[in-house]
């Protein structure tokens, strides 16, 4: 039996939530950056969908090369988080304009390919048993590093705002640090092939992979459209009450972080319902609150704040178990390949959601604003429903 370390679980689910704290910082002070210079009211979605171009590229660069698998993922890991680092800081303090601005977080999102997908690689190298588990908190920590710059915005306001982009960049270098130094490669560590394109076929022609993509694509359509635009849609609730005392910053990265404890307690829950069951319910519950948005933004703050907590929770609580649905599903010659092609889709959907949500942001009033995300979910539980109940 091969002993593990103890602290193998714990540093790297550390490193995996302090590798991904740059990933919203540029919309944690994007109000503070746009008064630097003039920039379209539009900025915000394209701040984000220029962080997920970036993550696409990177995820196919990465895939095709096969990187992970030539040299060790742990120092992958490190110079990943060493480049996205530097990444982020520039953002900070190079005064670019808006196009810098834009190149700049496609440089983070291609570095943060080489930090979220490998450190579960590093991870899947320690864990033969319980790694839907591990997973589990693995996708939560990536949770709390997203919201992590809302957090430090919300918590440093009586400094400047360059301070977020700063600590987040330093946490990030901590990260890949601690990964490098502390966790060796594990004795399952997989030596996998590059891309193979044959995948895509898979992916369309093998039922059971098509309906649990498909139900992970409606799950992406919502997810991170929803954490681009809840500090938007917390700020509009503010501002009709105008009484009401509230950090949007510290609510934006309690609603996010909530997801982190869905992720551990679907894991946990699926080792007995299985994963598709779970998917099914979160995404249920998270397609609802979006219909119920309207409502509940006209709700008092202690009914509309738990009712965020709870979408928080749901929205994210499911993408566990899609990637083990996946991994479970797809013919075992192109697990990596189906899973990046998945990833590479995903991704590029949120990019329309956000393009369509920012669009609408302009002619809809605030309250039926995420309505359409809907969409996503509803979409997902139809081409899942084969799957409920299978374990």
């Amino acid at each position: 039996m091969i002993k593990r370390p103890a602290w193998t679980l714990p540093v790297i689910v550390f490193a995996q939530f302090a590798g991904t704290a740059i990933w919203f910082s540029g919309n944690a002070v994007l109000p503070d950056l746009m008064q630097r210079w003039p920039a379209p009211s539009s900025m915000a979605g394209w701040v984000t969908s220029a962080v997920q171009l970036g993550f696409i590229a990177g995820t196919l660069v990465f895939a095709f090369f096969a990187v992970s698998d030539r040299y060790s993922p742990r120092r992958v890991f490190l110079l990943c988080a060493v480049a996205g680092a530097l990444s982020n800081l520039s953002t900070g303090l190079v005064d670019t304009g808006p196009s810098g601005l834009l190149a700049l977080r496609v440089m983070t999102g291609f570095f943060l390919a080489g930090i979220y997908p490998v450190g579960m690689k590093i991870a899947a190298g320690w864990y033969k048993k319980g790694l839907g588990n591990a997973m589990g908190f693995l996708i939560g920590a990536l949770v709390l590093g997203t919201a992590f710059p809302h957090l430090l915005k919300g918590g440093m306001s009586s400094l400047p705002w360059q301070a977020t982009i700063i600590l987040s960049s330093g946490v990030c270098l901590l990260g890949g640090i601690s990964m490098a130094v502390l966790v060796p490669d594990g004795p399952y560590l997989a030596r996998g092939t590059r891309f193979n394109p044959m995948a895509v076929a898979a992916l369309f022609g093998h039922r059971p992979l098509r309906a649990a993509a498909c139900g992970y694509f409606g799950h992406m359509w919502e997810l991170y459209t929803l954490w681009a635009f809840m500090p938007v849609f917390l700020t509009a609730y503010v501002s009709r009450t105008p009484d009401l005392s509230l950090n949007v910053s510290v609510w934006s990265f309690l609603a996010i972080a909530a997801g982190s404890l869905g992720c551990v307690a679907g894991g946990r829950v699926s080792r007995r319902a299985g994963s598709a069951t779970v998917a099914a319910v979160q995404l249920s519950v998270s397609g609802a609150c979006c219909l119920m948005s309207p409502l509940f933004y006209r709700a008092p703050p202690a009914l509309f704040l738990p009712f965020l907590l709870l979408w928080g929770m749901a929205v994210v609580g499911d993408s566990p178990q899609f990637s083990t649905i996946i991994a479970h599903t797809a013919p075992r010659d192109l697990v990596g390949s189906a899973l990046t092609l998945v990833n590479s889709i995903g991704f590029s959907i949120t990019v329309v959601s956000l393009s369509l949500i920012q669009w609408l942001s302009a002619v809809v009033p605030p309250p039926v604003l995420l309505v359409p995300l809907a969409a996503g979910p509803a979409v997902g539980l139809v081409c899942m429903r084969s799957l409920v109940g299978k374990r």
